[in-house]
């Protein structure tokens, strides 16, 4: 019974905080969040049956992603973006093989993205190619503006986790964990701000307008990507343990190795992600002796 409660509690609390940031979702994957959630609770409920070690836990932290490009996938529109601040959180189980060793499956919700500020690229629409005339106008037109690229996704990791106490029957623990991770990309929008006048050129010197442009809009550009990434993760913590329970906080790392556009109109982008968390878990199994 307080098995099934405990994970009932970061069962719900998850899908709230889900709806809240990302309200309203389409209903289609909110059935997908739900199905997924729910198998990880039977499995972690079935596996606590054999599992003499088993901890479950909750976390919670800012993101702080960044888009990389390299290569021949750069251009002027997937190039130059800045780390944005978005939140991360989760729920997870761990199964402690050894003193030193366990195995940590998460689902989490992980901000991706990036952010532009100041003169930059966006597509030459239509209406602008009578300026370039009779010749043909170029692939870009610049100007000053704001921009966001706000991607958000549920990542899977199954993480090894290797840990130490800092000194025989020591509270305090340190530990790192990585390994790979399934993300599936829940929503994706671009939001540009600002007016500006707009310009022929990157350094801003052939004016096409003769007053400022609004660039205040919210694209939904989730049809443009893919909608599964897959990548690695880790992280760096510190852990304070009494009794069976035991909080921690812990800086991390993601990136994921498949490019997240489909097509290559806008050039090819990675995710990843810097993340820093504090979190709670509680021993639901036997409570190993500290050495």
């Amino acid at each position: 019974m307080t098995v099934t409660l405990l994970f009932g509690k970061c069962f719900i609390i998850t899908l709230i905080l889900i709806c809240f940031i990302e309200n309203p979702l389409k209903s289609a994957c909110m059935k997908s969040i739900f199905k997924l959630l729910l198998s990880l609770f039977a499995t972690f409920i079935f596996s606590y049956s054999f599992a003499q070690n088993f901890s479950l836990g909750v976390r919670g932290g800012i993101s702080i992603p960044n888009l990389s490009a390299s290569g021949s996938n750069e251009n002027p529109l997937n190039t130059g973006y800045s780390s944005r601040l978005g939140p991360d959180f989760g729920i997870f189980g761990e199964f402690k093989i050894s003193q030193v060793f366990s195995i940590q499956p998460m689902a989490e919700y992980s901000s991706q993205g990036g952010k532009k500020s100041g003169l930059q690229a966006f597509p030459t629409p239509s209406a602008y190619a009578a300026y370039f005339q009779p010749g043909p106008a170029p692939a870009y037109l610049y100007a000053d503006f704001k921009s966001e690229a706000k991607l958000n996704y549920l990542m899977i990791p199954v993480l090894a986790k290797f840990g130490w106490n800092l000194k025989p029957k020591s509270p305090v623990r340190i530990y790192v964990d990585a390994g790979p991770f399934v993300g599936f990309l829940l929503s994706a929008k671009q939001v540009t701000s600002g007016s500006s006048n707009v310009y022929g050129d990157a350094g801003g010197q052939n004016q096409l307008t003769q007053s400022a442009q609004s660039f205040d809009a919210t694209q939904n550009i989730k049809s443009q990507l893919n909608k599964t990434n897959f990548g690695v993760e880790g992280n760096v913590g510190i852990s304070y343990g009494t009794g069976k329970s035991n909080i921690f906080i812990e800086g991390g790392f993601n990136y994921g190795f498949l490019n997240i556009q489909k097509g290559t109109a806008n050039g090819k982008n990675n995710t990843g992600a810097g993340t820093v968390s504090l979190g709670y878990a509680y021993q639901l199994g036997t409570a190993a002796k500290r050495k």
